[in-house]
């Protein structure tokens, strides 16, 4: 059966209910009709040089496809957009008003729907979308020739699949450009590298501070340059900081599990931080993926009797998985399934360009829509950005963390119910986890929806302090405070719901980080002398970035 057979069979679902009440469909064609009968009105008047009153309907905000000034200004190409925009809503309603079907169906139906609708805007084709037909007027059609050598590039990228070049990946050097803070490897196991970075002042707080990032992408998101890189801000606050760069693993860790990327990754790397800063305590700070594990890691060492970790910081880390958005459409029992089987086809692990073509699925228009009319429309190259660079650099995944995964948080919700996972022989209960953490979610994030992370909030036994910053899973979080951009919200108060919370909340202007120091400030322990990496436990085996984060994803060989 095709991997994508799941979706004809939902769609088969939707359309059985559709025939089952067809009164409401009918009504809804009439709608139709009467919008596109009110266009034409509008659009023979504006043509006609008179008065046609306001859009029928337009595009919602933030929606940068028709951006050119001849979706607005051009009476054919403003008949154009309004006719996609009112059938993509007519779609859309449609088959969100069908009554009957179960809710992973609906889910599917609803979300693949959106995928079509943005996959047939007239922006994406170059007969309708009056950017790419200026351009290749201007051109003499070169443009188009350019384009398709771009995607002949893409094609051979990717072996034969189309791996869409979202960044100049020439642009970028690491440890030159990017992940350049000044720093040492020094520890390493089969999983993790632990970079340890240079201290950039005389004194430092007698705690060190330790984060794990995720996995599914190089940790250097949290240092992609001087001016955006949280580490290089942490250091530059007087703390000792440390970071976990994941190994890209091959099919020779395929057999590595959920819980070893617990007792070698976040346990391996708290001990490596004890000893080389000689101390008993660390802060942990755990991103997305890694913010999970590090949730399980804690009721682990509770378990254990071990008060390894001071305080816990977690950036927009789930641990309740009832609502998850719109990713629990490509995840369900026949299709983790398939997942499985195809890990072992490749080897025992999952191609990070799968994940990677996930994620950009959740936001095609961004990252996938805009670069194909930018790549092979208009034939230009695609610009050097430093964040679409690291989003195309992705790892690895083995088979058996990643199905363990997927079934114990997203397909049971296991971590949330004490004793529903077993981790090296103990069961995990969040409940019992007691130690001082701030939470940071971020309120447009769609990988991590903030009202599903809020909920860790009733389910530790500590106080948290939970704060919420503006954008999304990744320029929420690296917004430095001299960017001056964002805002953040706090709440004195953890009402029940997340809703409740934001709407009693307090909005602040500029960077949460700036409060992050001031809750982390005062439970670092009093200053010392700058470490420097090497001179402690720990002996330095390469600078920074280190050799694991420079492998880079498999088609791109």
């Amino acid at each position: 059966m095709s991997e994508y057979a799941h979706i004809g069979t939902a769609f088969m679902e939707l359309t059985q209910k559709m025939m089952q009440g067809p009164s409401q469909y009918v009504e809804a064609q009439v709608n139709l009709w009467n919008d596109y009968m009110a266009l034409w009105r509008n659009t023979t008047l504006k043509m006609l040089g008179e008065e046609s009153g306001d859009p029928v309907i337009e595009p919602e905000k933030g929606d940068r496809r028709f951006k050119d000034n001849h979706w607005q200004e051009n009476e054919a190409f403003d008949f154009i957009k309004q006719s996609y925009l009112l059938a993509a809503r007519w779609m859309n309603s449609t088959v969100n008003d069908v009554e009957g079907l179960d809710a992973q169906t609906a889910r599917k139906v609803d979300f693949y729907t959106r995928q079509f609708a943005d996959a047939i805007a007239p922006t994406n084709f170059a007969v309708t979308n009056p950017e790419v037909l200026r351009a290749t007027s201007e051109t003499g059609g070169e443009n188009l020739i350019s384009g398709l050598e771009n995607m002949l590039e893409d094609l051979e990228k990717g072996k034969g699949k189309l791996r869409i070049s979202l960044t100049d990946e020439d642009a970028f050097d690491l440890g030159v450009n990017l992940a350049a803070t000044p720093g040492k490897v020094v520890f390493q196991n089969d999983l993790i590298q632990l970079i340890h970075y240079e201290p950039t002042t005389d004194q430092q707080h007698s705690i060190p501070l330790l984060i794990i990032p995720p996995w599914i992408n190089r940790y250097y998101i949290l240092d992609l340059r001087e001016k955006n890189s949280l580490v290089k801000w942490l250091t530059d606050q007087g703390y000792s900081t440390f970071i976990v760069s994941w190994v890209n693993p091959d099919g020779t860790l395929a057999h590595k599990s959920f819980e070893d990327y617990m007792l070698e990754g976040a346990i391996g790397a708290i001990e490596a931080v004890k000893k080389a800063c000689r101390v008993k305590q660390v802060h942990v700070t755990g991103y997305c993926i890694g913010g999970t594990l590090l949730s399980a890691t804690l009721a682990y060492l509770k378990a254990k009797g071990d008060d390894s970790v001071k305080t816990a910081t977690f950036f927009n880390a789930l641990t309740d998985f009832r609502d998850v958005g719109d990713i629990r459409a490509f995840i369900d029992e026949e299709q983790v399934e398939g997942l499985e089987k195809r890990m072992d086809e490749s080897g025992g692990f999952l191609d990070g360009a799968d994940m990677a073509n996930t994620f950009n699925m959740l936001r095609s228009n961004d990252l996938i829509w805009s670069f194909v009319v930018n790549n092979y429309l208009l034939g230009k190259d695609p610009f050097p950005i430093d964040l679409l660079y690291w989003n195309s650099d992705s790892t690895r995944i083995p088979k058996e963390m990643h199905s363990f995964y997927l079934r114990n948080m997203y397909l049971e919700n296991n971590l949330v119910k004490p004793g529903g996972i077993s981790l090296a022989g103990e069961p995990i209960d969040l409940t019992t986890v007691d130690l001082p953490t701030y939470m940071i979610s971020c309120k447009e994030d769609y990988i991590a929806p903030w009202a599903s992370t809020y909920e860790a909030t009733k389910l530790f036994k500590s106080k948290v302090r939970f704060v919420l910053s503006a954008s999304g899973h990744i320029a929420g979080v690296v917004n430095p405070p001299a960017a001056e951009k964002y805002c953040f919200w706090t709440n004195t108060k953890s009402p029940e719901s997340a809703e409740d919370w934001l709407a009693t909340g307090k909005e602040n202007p500029g960077s949460w980080w700036t409060d992050w120091h001031k809750w982390l400030k005062p439970k670092s322990g009093k200053k010392m002398a700058a470490r420097a990496p090497g001179k402690g436990g720990l002996k330095v085996i390469e600078n920074a970035p280190g050799s694991y984060c420079k492998v880079r994803p498999e088609y791109a060989d």
